[in-house]
Formats: C-alpha cells, sequence, structure tokens
C-alpha cells in the first residue's frame, strides 16, 4: 500500500464568526459539530446541518487558549487567560459553569478517556486534577520552571505528559502524582504535546522548529523532524495513529507516515 495520503486534501467547507484570532478547534465525537474558541473571548458551536445557525457562548473576561469536547459530546471545556475554566452545554442555551482554576491564565484543558477528570495547565507553572462529578479539586502537579503550555492525558488516564516555556517535556504518574521523567531535547519552549493512539508514543512540537517523538516505555527518542521554518504551533496524531499532522507559524500544515513504535526489548 502507498505511504502516500489516498487523495488530495480539499476545502470542504469554512466558517467565519470569531473577530480575533482563533486559538483553538475541536470536533464533537458525535461529529455533528465543530467548537472554536479565539482571542476574542468567544466560544463557537458550529453545527454541520446547513440549516442550524451557529451558537456564540459569550462569559470568558479575557481570550481563550484552548478547548476540548467530553467523551460523550456533552460538555465543553475551555481555557481562558482569566484564569478560568468554563463547562458549557453545546446547545443553543450555552449555559456554563465556571472553575475558578488557576492563579495564571490557563493554556489547556483536556478531559480523560472516560470523562470523569479535566486536565488543566496554567502559566502559574502548575496543572491540576478536577473531577467532573461535583467539579471537585483533586490535586496539583508541579515542576516545570516557567508556563505550562499543555498538558493532555494518555488513553487509559494513569499518565500524562505536559510540556512549557523552560523547554522540557514532563511524564507524570498520575497515582503517585510524580513526574516520573523529563525530557530535555528541545531547545526553544514546546507548545504542544500529545499521545498516540496506543498511548505509547509522545509528539512535541517547539519554537525550535522542530518535532520529538518519544517511546514513554523506554524514554528513548523514535523520532525528529525538522521540516518547519518557523514555530510549530501543534501537533496531532491521526486517529489510526499512522499519520502525524504539523501545523507552524510558516503558514503551512504537514502530514507524516508514522510507522509503529518497535516492541521494547524483553526486560
Amino acid at each position: 500500500a502507498s505511504r502516500g495520503m489516498a487523495y488530495d486534501p480539499y476545502l470542504e467547507r469554512s466558517f467565519r464568526g470569531h473577530k480575533d484570532a482563533v486559538t483553538g478547534v475541536a470536533f464533537n465525537p458525535n461529529m455533528k459539530q465543530l467548537a472554536t474558541c479565539g482571542l476574542d473571548s468567544c466560544l463557537m458551536i458550529w453545527n454541520f446541518k446547513q440549516q442550524l445557525r451557529a451558537f456564540r457562548f459569550v462569559g470568558h473576561k479575557a481570550p481563550i487558549y484552548s478547548l476540548c469536547f467530553s467523551p460523550t459530546g456533552h460538555l465543553v471545556a475551555s481555557a481562558s487567560r482569566d484564569c478560568t475554566v468554563r463547562l458549557w452545554i453545546p446547545n443553543v442555551k450555552g449555559e456554563s459553569t465556571v472553575l475558578k482554576a488557576h492563579t495564571g491564565a490557563v493554556r489547556s484543558v483536556d478531559f480523560s478517556r472516560t470523562g470523569q477528570f479535566l486536565l488543566t495547565a496554567s502559566d502559574d507553572k502548575s496543572m491540576k486534577v478536577w473531577a467532573l462529578n461535583g467539579l471537585r479539586f483533586q490535586f496539583s502537579l508541579g515542576g516545570h520552571l516557567n508556563w505550562v503550555k499543555c498538558a493532555k492525558w494518555s488513553p487509559d488516564s494513569r499518565v500524562a505528559a505536559s510540556c512549557g516555556d523552560d523547554k522540557t517535556v514532563r511524564v507524570w504518574d498520575i497515582e503517585r502524582r510524580l513526574n516520573v521523567h523529563t525530557y530535555t531535547e528541545h531547545t526553544g519552549m514546546v507548545n504542544y504535546v500529545c499521545f498516540g493512539g496506543d498511548g505509547t508514543t509522545i509528539a512535541s512540537c517547539s519554537n525550535d522548529k522542530t518535532i520529538n517523538l518519544w517511546d514513554v516505555r523506554t524514554n528513548k527518542p523514535i523520532q525528529h523532524y525538522d521540516g518547519h521554518d518557523d514555530i510549530v504551533n501543534t501537533v496531532e496524531f491521526h486517529p489510526n495513529s499512522n499519520y502525524l499532522l504539523s501545523a507552524s507559524s510558516d503558514a503551512s500544515l504537514k502530514a507524516r507516515f508514522q510507522s509503529p513504535p518497535p516492541p521494547p526489548p524483553p526486560p
């Protein structure tokens, strides 16, 4: 089988409604809605049915940096420079609940695969775990020496990965609440981190214009990409983990074929 894309990508539809730069985008798992957020402090819900109008949610007092749908699609979480996280119901009413989450801008928000927990990351150099049942704060994770730009759950929610302006990518054991490994290969601020589908691979991207991949079982580097000409802002695995997508300030989006990592050596 060819390693190339089966067909050339094309623009299917565009949405216009934000009054400033768009900072985040997420598909509802039901694939009937798209959510976006921006520097205009608004969250927009776009319905794929042409006859349904878009919803504009207003509540944050400052730009929104990140958003995420819950696994069921019944909630959207948004993270803002106003130091709060909001949980929205993505319907016409746009009701929301506020979490006074951090003492600095909140850069990242992520639901665990089960939908039971929320992970937030902030300019206050910390990450926090919240239980959705009762919206209860659980615990903080501290160790970064500068702003934490992004934090993500592993697929089994036993581990989390984070990255930040201290140029590190960190792996956390959630049960023990410990930073179990720190990757220091990037030479610039690290903007985004994510897990591959099976949870054994972490990808990160940086102001140093590169993307790095690691095997979390061995903590060894798997791959290093330097194909962008400017800051790499985000990186994401295709759901089947065969492709790695990256978006850069060089105005390009790149898709790379990604071979599965080899099995770890026997103990």
